[in-house]
């Protein structure tokens, strides 16, 4: 058995799973604290079932690290580091950051000389004594959490690794994140997200040990996994050293919620909160992944991201009292007070399809007096928002299956242009921590490759490697590792015969597989 928790920005969401079959499940509302919402959840399901039962691992979607970045909390300074000098003197680590977070990780800004070109040319020669200079200032600061940098570190990685072993033979303590383990090509963006996980760290020590307390008050004492932001599994151990992983991770498990839920792989997913919704396109059965660099809480990142678009409707959004206007103001987890239905004063979505008899939530005599022009017009504004970023999330003018899954699935009109059919199944309420249950452990790499100089298949063959290693080191089993996905990309700017390869694996969690053999 496993346990699935997702913690939303309003609810949050848990299920008891025997293999495919659901045992139990609950939403709870999600608390300021984030931990009582989730025992809160844990208790819930014991309820259900009388005495929680042995389960094999916990598996956890959280925003706890998105929200750290977004609200500036919890962020440790940082010494980082960038190898690629002369190159970008004008352009140090941080530029271009919004003023805030940029103070809460300090002035720890270093460059050095060295650092490779795409083909493998050296960018410069490195200065020892410069390097030697660096380390010695970051000591002095009492600076343990350091991100590394280095051009094209995709491709040759050993400027980075090399000044990390540096670093520790100076500083045993320093926690070290290296941007070729965490970003794609792009140096800045790299760079940024290499930053944005090194302020990270101590805070994910204590979350981690949080949720392990959390477990253990209920006498679990199985595995805790963390999802990744691909749609896949991390170890309580991994998550310390990427937190930054995180990012994004509730809708991925909405959308692999989804595939479970109606078995099907290629579809539009709409899942509907009590803020936003989130619209994904599941292709394979896994979240179609973003190309596009990322904005997470006003920096400039590349980490692989799902391809989302979030707009500003969900069960608690605000609507104009001409109903031509909803969102993306919301009254959030204070539906259930705010809400007309619920004896507030303030007129969302919610009461506007109780009103029209599309839902029954709360007491519908209290919206009994709705103008029908009001109500008109909201079913028209949602039914317009949806279908309109429908639209622009689809990879081509064919029509696809859409899946409504979350809490607010009932603001969602019975039809949708654009869509082959419109699904709505049964505990798509909580698609979101059904998806956490059933991820599988990730990896990803990704290459140049110079075929005049190495044969394809050798150089697919090394990316596949590469991720095969970053899978297990993230909690997967050795001899369940698949490949689910490879892209080349030659690059047209570059000499003749360089191409960008970029290969990702999925595979089965080591622990679970060690328990099924001996079983």
């Amino acid at each position: 058995m496993r346990i699935g928790i997702d913690v939303g920005g309003t609810h949050t969401d848990a299920v008891l799973v025997d293999g495919t079959r659901i045992v139990a499940s609950c939403k709870e509302l999600t608390s300021a604290d984030v931990l009582s919402g989730v025992k809160a959840a844990l208790h819930n399901l014991q309820e259900q079932v009388g005495i929680l039962p042995p389960v094999d691992a916990v598996m956890l979607g959280t925003t706890q690290f998105t929200n750290a970045v977004v609200e500036r909390r919890e962020l440790a300074e940082v010494a980082a580091i960038r190898i690629g000098l002369p190159s970008g003197r004008g352009l140090p680590p941080g530029t271009g950051w919004p003023e805030d977070i940029r103070e809460a990780l300090g002035e720890g800004a270093y460059a050095l000389p060295g650092g490779f070109l795409y083909d493998g040319r050296p960018l410069a020669p490195e200065d020892n004594a410069e390097t030697e200079r660096c380390i010695a200032d970051i000591a002095a600061k009492g600076l343990a959490n350091i991100a590394i940098s280095s051009a094209f570190s995709p491709a040759n990685a050993e400027p980075e690794l090399r000044l990390a072993e540096r670093i520790l033979e100076a500083i045993p303590e320093a926690r070290i994140t290296l941007s070729h383990q965490v970003g794609r090509l792009g140096l800045l963006e790299r760079e940024n997200a290499a930053m944005l996980n090194a302020s990270l760290k101590p805070f994910a020590v204590r979350v981690v040990e949080a949720f392990e307390g959390a477990l253990q008050e209920f006498g679990i004492t199985s595995p805790l996994f963390i999802s990744q932001n691909d749609g896949t599994l991390m170890d309580a151990k991994f998550v310390r050293d990427f937190p930054a992983l995180t990012f994004s991770s509730g809708p991925t498990n909405s959308l692999r919620g989804a595939a479970r839920l109606t078995g099907i792989d290629d579809a539009i997913v709409v899942d509907i909160g009590g803020t936003t919704s989130d619209i994904g396109v599941l292709r394979g059965g896994f979240p179609r992944e973003s190309n596009r660099a990322v904005d997470v809480g006003g920096v400039r990142t590349n980490f692989r991201m799902p391809d989302i678009m979030a707009i500003g409707l969900g069960g608690g959004s605000i609507v104009s009292e001409d109903g031509r206007t909803i969102g993306p103001q919301s009254v959030g987890h204070r539906l259930v007070t705010e809400a007309l239905v619920f004896g507030g004063s303030t007129l969302t979505a919610t009461d506007i399809v109780v009103a029209a008899g599309m839902a029954d939530v709360g007491d519908a005599s209290k919206v009994a007096q709705l103008a029908e022009v009001t109500v008109t017009n909201a079913l028209a504004t949602m039914r317009a928002m949806l279908e309109d970023n429908i639209r622009l999330m689809k990879p081509d003018k064919q029509p696809l299956p859409v899946v409504l899954v979350g809490g607010g699935a009932i603001l969602a009109p019975k039809d949708l242009s654009g869509a082959s059919q419109l699904l709505s199944p049964e505990n798509s309420g909580v698609a979101n921590a059904i998806g956490a249950s059933i991820a599988l452990v990730g990896g990803e790499a990704e290459i140049f490759a110079d075929f005049r100089k190495e044969a394809r298949e050798v150089a697919l063959e090394r990316a596949k490697d590469q991720a095969r290693g970053v899978a297990v080191s993230a909690g997967g089993a050795q001899g369940t590792i698949r490949v689910t996905e490879i892209e080349e990309t030659p690059i047209p700017y570059m000499d003749n015969g360089v191409t960008r390869i970029r290969v990702k694996v999925v595979g089965d969690l080591a622990s679970l597989s060690t328990l099924e053999v001996q079983a």
